[in-house]
Protein backbone atom coordinates (compact mmCIF):
# COMPACT_ATOMS: atom_id res chain seq x y z
CA UNK A 1 0.00 0.00 0.00
CA UNK A 2 2.84 2.40 0.70
CA UNK A 3 3.76 2.59 -2.98
CA UNK A 4 0.34 3.99 -3.91
CA UNK A 5 1.25 7.47 -2.74
CA UNK A 6 4.62 7.35 -4.45
CA UNK A 7 2.98 6.59 -7.78
CA UNK A 8 -0.04 8.88 -7.52
CA UNK A 9 1.69 11.76 -5.78
CA UNK A 10 4.06 12.12 -8.70
CA UNK A 11 1.07 12.49 -11.03
CA UNK A 12 -0.63 15.21 -8.98
CA UNK A 13 1.57 18.05 -10.20
CA UNK A 14 0.94 17.30 -13.87
CA UNK A 15 -2.44 18.97 -13.90
CA UNK A 16 -1.83 21.68 -11.34
CA UNK A 17 1.52 22.90 -12.62
CA UNK A 18 -0.04 25.45 -14.96
CA UNK A 19 -1.64 27.09 -11.95
CA UNK A 20 1.01 26.47 -9.33
CA UNK A 21 3.49 28.99 -8.01
CA UNK A 22 5.81 30.25 -10.72
CA UNK A 23 6.56 28.05 -13.72
CA UNK A 24 6.99 24.74 -11.91
CA UNK A 25 6.13 21.67 -13.96
CA UNK A 26 7.57 18.77 -11.99
CA UNK A 27 9.36 18.34 -8.69
CA UNK A 28 12.97 17.28 -8.23
CA UNK A 29 12.48 15.04 -5.21
CA UNK A 30 13.56 11.77 -3.53
CA UNK A 31 10.43 9.64 -4.11
CA UNK A 32 12.24 7.11 -6.29
CA UNK A 33 14.66 6.30 -3.42
CA UNK A 34 11.82 4.86 -1.30
CA UNK A 35 10.77 2.21 -3.81
CA UNK A 36 11.38 -1.40 -2.79
CA UNK A 37 14.44 -3.16 -4.24
CA UNK A 38 15.44 -2.25 -7.79
CA UNK A 39 12.90 -0.24 -9.74
CA UNK A 40 12.46 1.83 -12.90
CA UNK A 41 9.53 3.87 -14.22
CA UNK A 42 8.49 6.25 -16.98
CA UNK A 43 5.78 8.91 -16.58
CA UNK A 44 3.66 10.85 -19.05
CA UNK A 45 1.51 13.86 -18.26
CA UNK A 46 -0.66 16.25 -20.23
CA UNK A 47 -2.16 19.51 -18.97
CA UNK A 48 -4.84 21.61 -20.67
CA UNK A 49 -5.00 25.05 -19.03
CA UNK A 50 -7.71 27.56 -19.89
CA UNK A 51 -6.71 31.10 -18.87
CA UNK A 52 -8.35 34.22 -20.31
CA UNK A 53 -9.00 37.79 -19.23
CA UNK A 54 -11.01 40.88 -20.13
CA UNK A 55 -9.57 44.39 -20.37
CA UNK A 56 -10.69 46.87 -17.71
CA UNK A 57 -9.60 50.03 -19.56
CA UNK A 58 -9.74 51.51 -23.05
CA UNK A 59 -6.49 51.26 -25.04
CA UNK A 60 -5.56 54.41 -27.05
CA UNK A 61 -4.55 53.87 -30.69
CA UNK A 62 -1.52 55.63 -32.24
CA UNK A 63 -3.75 56.83 -35.09
CA UNK A 64 -6.34 58.26 -32.71
CA UNK A 65 -9.37 56.83 -30.99
CA UNK A 66 -9.21 53.84 -28.67
CA UNK A 67 -10.04 50.17 -28.33
CA UNK A 68 -12.84 50.08 -25.75
CA UNK A 69 -12.64 48.14 -22.50
CA UNK A 70 -14.10 44.65 -22.41
CA UNK A 71 -11.79 42.97 -24.96
CA UNK A 72 -11.34 39.26 -24.26
CA UNK A 73 -7.83 37.81 -24.54
CA UNK A 74 -9.15 34.29 -25.23
CA UNK A 75 -7.10 31.41 -23.89
CA UNK A 76 -3.48 32.62 -23.60
CA UNK A 77 -1.96 29.27 -22.63
CA UNK A 78 -1.21 26.15 -24.63
CA UNK A 79 -1.56 22.49 -23.73
CA UNK A 80 1.70 20.83 -22.82
CA UNK A 81 3.11 17.37 -22.23
CA UNK A 82 5.75 16.24 -19.75
CA UNK A 83 7.82 13.07 -19.71
CA UNK A 84 10.03 11.77 -16.92
CA UNK A 85 12.19 8.76 -16.22
CA UNK A 86 13.33 7.47 -12.83
CA UNK A 87 15.42 4.53 -11.67
CA UNK A 88 16.50 3.14 -8.30
CA UNK A 89 19.30 0.64 -7.70
CA UNK A 90 19.74 -0.96 -4.28
CA UNK A 91 23.52 -1.08 -3.89
CA UNK A 92 23.46 -2.95 -0.56
CA UNK A 93 21.50 -3.03 2.70
CA UNK A 94 22.41 0.58 3.52
CA UNK A 95 22.98 2.40 0.22
CA UNK A 96 20.56 3.19 -2.62
CA UNK A 97 21.25 5.00 -5.89
CA UNK A 98 18.59 6.97 -7.75
CA UNK A 99 18.38 8.77 -11.10
CA UNK A 100 15.66 11.20 -12.18
CA UNK A 101 15.22 12.81 -15.60
CA UNK A 102 12.40 15.37 -15.71
CA UNK A 103 11.16 18.80 -16.79
CA UNK A 104 11.33 21.05 -13.71
CA UNK A 105 10.12 24.34 -15.22
CA UNK A 106 8.40 25.48 -18.39
CA UNK A 107 6.02 27.95 -20.01
CA UNK A 108 3.91 28.03 -23.16
CA UNK A 109 2.21 31.42 -23.61
CA UNK A 110 0.39 32.30 -26.83
CA UNK A 111 -2.06 35.21 -26.87
CA UNK A 112 -4.40 34.90 -29.84
CA UNK A 113 -3.84 37.62 -32.49
CA UNK A 114 -6.48 40.03 -33.80
CA UNK A 115 -8.67 39.91 -30.69
CA UNK A 116 -8.49 43.59 -29.76
CA UNK A 117 -6.57 42.59 -26.62
CA UNK A 118 -3.39 44.66 -26.21
CA UNK A 119 -1.12 41.61 -25.82
CA UNK A 120 -2.69 39.84 -28.81
CA UNK A 121 -0.09 37.89 -30.78
CA UNK A 122 2.44 37.84 -27.93
CA UNK A 123 4.18 34.52 -27.27
CA UNK A 124 6.68 33.18 -24.74
CA UNK A 125 8.24 29.79 -24.08
CA UNK A 126 10.56 28.36 -21.44
CA UNK A 127 12.05 24.91 -21.94
CA UNK A 128 14.07 22.89 -19.44
CA UNK A 129 15.37 19.44 -18.67
CA UNK A 130 17.11 18.18 -15.54
CA UNK A 131 19.08 15.08 -14.61
CA UNK A 132 19.47 14.35 -10.89
CA UNK A 133 21.68 11.64 -9.40
CA UNK A 134 20.87 10.75 -5.77
CA UNK A 135 22.26 8.59 -2.98
CA UNK A 136 20.40 7.42 0.14
CA UNK A 137 22.09 6.10 3.28
CA UNK A 138 20.06 4.13 5.83
CA UNK A 139 21.39 5.12 9.25
CA UNK A 140 19.26 2.42 10.90
CA UNK A 141 15.88 0.76 10.37
CA UNK A 142 14.02 4.04 10.80
CA UNK A 143 16.25 6.95 9.78
CA UNK A 144 17.87 7.71 6.44
CA UNK A 145 19.62 10.67 4.85
CA UNK A 146 19.94 11.44 1.15
CA UNK A 147 21.37 13.94 -1.27
CA UNK A 148 22.04 14.48 -4.92
CA UNK A 149 23.40 16.67 -7.69
CA UNK A 150 21.28 18.17 -10.48
CA UNK A 151 22.36 19.26 -13.96
CA UNK A 152 19.67 21.52 -15.43
CA UNK A 153 19.44 22.83 -18.99
CA UNK A 154 17.17 25.78 -19.84
CA UNK A 155 16.37 28.22 -22.64
CA UNK A 156 13.59 30.62 -23.57
CA UNK A 157 12.20 33.15 -26.02
CA UNK A 158 9.56 35.85 -26.12
CA UNK A 159 7.85 37.95 -28.80
CA UNK A 160 5.66 40.83 -27.63
CA UNK A 161 2.86 42.72 -29.36
CA UNK A 162 5.04 45.86 -29.68
CA UNK A 163 7.69 44.16 -31.84
CA UNK A 164 10.17 43.38 -29.06
CA UNK A 165 11.67 39.88 -29.26
CA UNK A 166 14.26 38.07 -27.17
CA UNK A 167 15.79 34.61 -27.41
CA UNK A 168 18.35 33.04 -25.10
CA UNK A 169 21.16 30.58 -25.42
CA UNK A 170 20.72 27.07 -24.05
CA UNK A 171 22.60 26.91 -20.75
CA UNK A 172 23.38 24.04 -18.39
CA UNK A 173 24.02 24.77 -14.72
CA UNK A 174 24.07 22.82 -11.47
CA UNK A 175 22.38 22.52 -8.10
CA UNK A 176 21.86 20.00 -5.33
CA UNK A 177 19.30 18.45 -2.99
CA UNK A 178 19.60 17.29 0.63
CA UNK A 179 17.15 15.57 2.92
CA UNK A 180 16.33 13.19 5.74
CA UNK A 181 13.51 10.75 6.39
CA UNK A 182 12.00 8.86 9.30
CA UNK A 183 10.10 5.62 8.61
CA UNK A 184 8.13 3.10 10.62
CA UNK A 185 7.32 0.38 8.07
CA UNK A 186 4.89 -1.58 10.26
CA UNK A 187 2.37 1.31 10.06
CA UNK A 188 3.48 2.63 6.63
CA UNK A 189 4.73 5.82 8.29
CA UNK A 190 7.21 8.03 6.47
CA UNK A 191 8.11 11.68 6.98
CA UNK A 192 10.70 13.23 4.67
CA UNK A 193 12.09 16.77 4.57
CA UNK A 194 13.90 17.79 1.37
CA UNK A 195 15.78 20.96 0.46
CA UNK A 196 16.38 21.70 -3.23
CA UNK A 197 18.90 24.41 -4.02
CA UNK A 198 18.48 27.28 -6.46
CA UNK A 199 20.10 26.99 -9.89
CA UNK A 200 21.32 30.18 -11.57
CA UNK A 201 21.59 30.36 -15.36
CA UNK A 202 23.74 33.02 -17.03
CA UNK A 203 22.08 33.45 -20.44
CA UNK A 204 23.39 35.02 -23.60
CA UNK A 205 20.46 36.79 -25.25
CA UNK A 206 19.58 38.33 -28.59
CA UNK A 207 17.16 41.23 -28.14
CA UNK A 208 15.55 42.84 -31.18
CA UNK A 209 15.17 46.63 -31.01
CA UNK A 210 14.07 49.24 -33.59
CA UNK A 211 17.75 49.67 -34.54
CA UNK A 212 18.39 45.94 -34.93
CA UNK A 213 19.47 42.96 -32.80
CA UNK A 214 21.57 43.50 -29.69
CA UNK A 215 23.65 40.80 -27.97
CA UNK A 216 23.28 40.96 -24.18
CA UNK A 217 23.61 38.82 -21.05
CA UNK A 218 21.40 38.34 -18.01
CA UNK A 219 21.02 35.94 -15.09
CA UNK A 220 17.88 34.09 -14.05
CA UNK A 221 17.52 31.94 -10.95
CA UNK A 222 15.32 28.87 -10.77
CA UNK A 223 14.50 29.17 -7.07
CA UNK A 224 15.19 27.00 -4.04
CA UNK A 225 12.46 24.90 -2.42
CA UNK A 226 11.74 23.11 0.85
CA UNK A 227 9.29 20.18 0.87
CA UNK A 228 7.81 18.15 3.73
CA UNK A 229 6.23 14.86 2.59
CA UNK A 230 4.34 12.52 4.91
CA UNK A 231 2.26 9.36 4.88
CA UNK A 232 0.90 7.00 7.51
CA UNK A 233 -1.48 4.09 7.74
CA UNK A 234 -4.70 4.91 9.61
CA UNK A 235 -6.54 1.59 9.20
CA UNK A 236 -6.10 -1.70 7.40
CA UNK A 237 -5.41 -0.99 3.70
CA UNK A 238 -5.95 2.76 4.25
CA UNK A 239 -3.31 5.48 4.08
CA UNK A 240 -3.27 9.24 4.62
CA UNK A 241 -0.62 11.20 2.73
CA UNK A 242 0.28 14.78 1.93
CA UNK A 243 2.93 17.46 1.56
CA UNK A 244 3.74 21.09 2.28
CA UNK A 245 6.01 22.77 -0.27
CA UNK A 246 7.56 26.25 -0.08
CA UNK A 247 9.27 27.78 -3.08
CA UNK A 248 11.20 31.04 -3.23
CA UNK A 249 9.52 32.55 -6.29
CA UNK A 250 10.41 36.12 -5.30
CA UNK A 251 13.99 35.24 -6.31
CA UNK A 252 12.90 34.43 -9.87
CA UNK A 253 12.90 37.04 -12.61
CA UNK A 254 13.57 37.39 -16.31
CA UNK A 255 15.10 40.83 -16.85
CA UNK A 256 16.94 41.20 -20.18
CA UNK A 257 19.23 44.23 -20.43
CA UNK A 258 17.61 46.13 -23.32
CA UNK A 259 14.08 45.42 -22.09
CA UNK A 260 14.71 46.67 -18.56
CA UNK A 261 16.44 49.82 -19.87
CA UNK A 262 13.55 50.61 -22.21
CA UNK A 263 10.94 50.08 -19.48
CA UNK A 264 12.78 51.93 -16.73
CA UNK A 265 13.67 48.86 -14.70
CA UNK A 266 10.81 46.53 -15.61
CA UNK A 267 11.03 42.73 -15.80
CA UNK A 268 9.52 40.46 -18.40
CA UNK A 269 8.56 38.06 -15.61
CA UNK A 270 8.86 38.34 -11.83
CA UNK A 271 6.86 37.43 -8.74
CA UNK A 272 5.94 39.46 -5.66
CA UNK A 273 5.30 36.46 -3.39
CA UNK A 274 6.69 33.03 -2.61
CA UNK A 275 4.37 30.04 -2.87
CA UNK A 276 3.31 27.49 -0.27
CA UNK A 277 1.44 24.51 -1.68
CA UNK A 278 -0.53 22.14 0.54
CA UNK A 279 -1.62 18.64 -0.51
CA UNK A 280 -3.54 16.05 1.49
CA UNK A 281 -4.98 12.76 0.30
CA UNK A 282 -6.40 9.37 1.20
CA UNK A 283 -5.20 6.11 -0.34
CA UNK A 284 -7.09 2.81 -0.22
CA UNK A 285 -6.21 -0.72 -1.35
CA UNK A 286 -9.34 -2.33 -2.79
CA UNK A 287 -7.87 -5.69 -3.77
CA UNK A 288 -4.47 -7.34 -3.84
CA UNK A 289 -3.85 -5.70 -7.21
CA UNK A 290 -5.88 -2.49 -7.24
CA UNK A 291 -5.42 0.67 -5.16
CA UNK A 292 -6.86 4.16 -5.44
CA UNK A 293 -6.38 7.62 -4.02
CA UNK A 294 -8.08 11.00 -3.83
CA UNK A 295 -6.23 14.20 -2.99
CA UNK A 296 -6.76 17.94 -2.66
CA UNK A 297 -4.10 20.60 -3.31
CA UNK A 298 -4.28 24.29 -2.46
CA UNK A 299 -2.07 27.29 -3.07
CA UNK A 300 -3.45 30.56 -1.72
CA UNK A 301 -4.03 33.68 -3.79
CA UNK A 302 -1.74 36.54 -2.80
CA UNK A 303 -3.53 39.47 -4.45
CA UNK A 304 -1.74 42.33 -6.17
CA UNK A 305 -0.83 42.23 -9.84
CA UNK A 306 0.06 39.08 -11.76
CA UNK A 307 2.36 39.11 -14.77
CA UNK A 308 0.92 39.50 -18.26
CA UNK A 309 2.85 36.37 -19.30
CA UNK A 310 1.43 34.37 -16.36
CA UNK A 311 -1.86 35.88 -15.10
CA UNK A 312 -2.75 33.35 -12.38
CA UNK A 313 -2.90 33.64 -8.59
CA UNK A 314 -3.10 30.41 -6.62
CA UNK A 315 -5.39 27.44 -7.18
CA UNK A 316 -7.43 24.67 -5.58
CA UNK A 317 -7.26 21.22 -7.17
CA UNK A 318 -8.97 17.85 -6.77
CA UNK A 319 -7.33 14.67 -8.06
CA UNK A 320 -8.25 11.02 -8.43
CA UNK A 321 -5.96 8.12 -9.23
CA UNK A 322 -5.75 4.35 -9.56
CA UNK A 323 -2.81 1.95 -9.36
CA UNK A 324 -2.86 -1.60 -10.72
CA UNK A 325 -0.07 -3.99 -9.72
CA UNK A 326 0.60 -7.38 -11.32
CA UNK A 327 3.76 -9.32 -10.48
CA UNK A 328 6.64 -6.87 -11.07
CA UNK A 329 4.65 -4.33 -13.10
CA UNK A 330 2.78 -1.33 -11.69
CA UNK A 331 0.57 1.00 -13.74
CA UNK A 332 -0.80 4.23 -12.27
CA UNK A 333 -3.13 6.79 -13.81
CA UNK A 334 -4.68 9.97 -12.52
CA UNK A 335 -6.75 13.00 -13.43
CA UNK A 336 -6.76 16.40 -11.75
CA UNK A 337 -9.06 19.40 -12.06
CA UNK A 338 -7.78 22.74 -10.76
CA UNK A 339 -9.69 25.98 -10.33
CA UNK A 340 -7.23 28.82 -10.84
CA UNK A 341 -7.40 31.85 -8.55
CA UNK A 342 -8.63 35.15 -10.02
CA UNK A 343 -5.88 37.57 -11.03
CA UNK A 344 -5.45 41.05 -12.43
CA UNK A 345 -2.65 42.40 -14.61
CA UNK A 346 -1.04 45.83 -14.68
CA UNK A 347 -1.19 48.13 -17.70
CA UNK A 348 2.17 48.94 -19.33
CA UNK A 349 3.57 52.44 -19.81
CA UNK A 350 2.42 55.08 -20.60
CA UNK A 351 -0.45 54.17 -18.24
CA UNK A 352 0.17 55.29 -14.63
CA UNK A 353 1.72 52.67 -12.35
CA UNK A 354 -0.96 50.64 -10.57
CA UNK A 355 -3.49 50.79 -13.43
CA UNK A 356 -5.39 47.52 -13.89
CA UNK A 357 -5.16 46.31 -17.48
CA UNK A 358 -7.33 43.18 -17.31
CA UNK A 359 -9.13 40.84 -14.96
CA UNK A 360 -8.61 37.08 -15.32
CA UNK A 361 -11.47 35.16 -13.70
CA UNK A 362 -13.07 31.71 -13.66
CA UNK A 363 -10.07 29.93 -15.15
CA UNK A 364 -9.11 26.28 -14.82
CA UNK A 365 -6.75 23.52 -15.86
CA UNK A 366 -7.32 19.80 -16.38
CA UNK A 367 -4.53 17.26 -16.43
CA UNK A 368 -4.03 13.54 -16.85
CA UNK A 369 -1.03 11.42 -15.99
CA UNK A 370 0.17 7.87 -16.59
CA UNK A 371 3.09 6.06 -14.97
CA UNK A 372 4.40 2.57 -15.73
CA UNK A 373 6.90 1.02 -13.32
CA UNK A 374 8.91 -2.22 -13.22
CA UNK A 375 10.59 -3.92 -10.27
CA UNK A 376 13.65 -6.04 -11.04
Amino acid sequence: MKTTTTALGALALTATAAAAGGIERSVIGPAILFENGNYVDISFGNASPSVSGVTAIAIPLPTGGAIPAGQNSRNMTEDYTTLSFAMKKQLNDQWDLGLLLNTPVGADVAYAPATGYIYGGSTATIKSQALTAMLRYKVNGNVSVYGGLTAQRAEGNVALFNGYTMSTSRETDYGYMLGAAYEKPEIALRVALTYTSAITHNFRATELTPTGPVQTRFESEVPQALTLDFQTGVAKDTLVFGSVRWRDWTAFDITPTVYTTATGGGSLVDYDDDSITYTVGLGRRFTENLSGAVFVSHEKSNGGFAGNLGPTDGYTALGLGLTYTKDNVRVSGGVTYAKIGNAKTEAPAPFPAGTTLANFRDNKTVGVGLKVGFSF
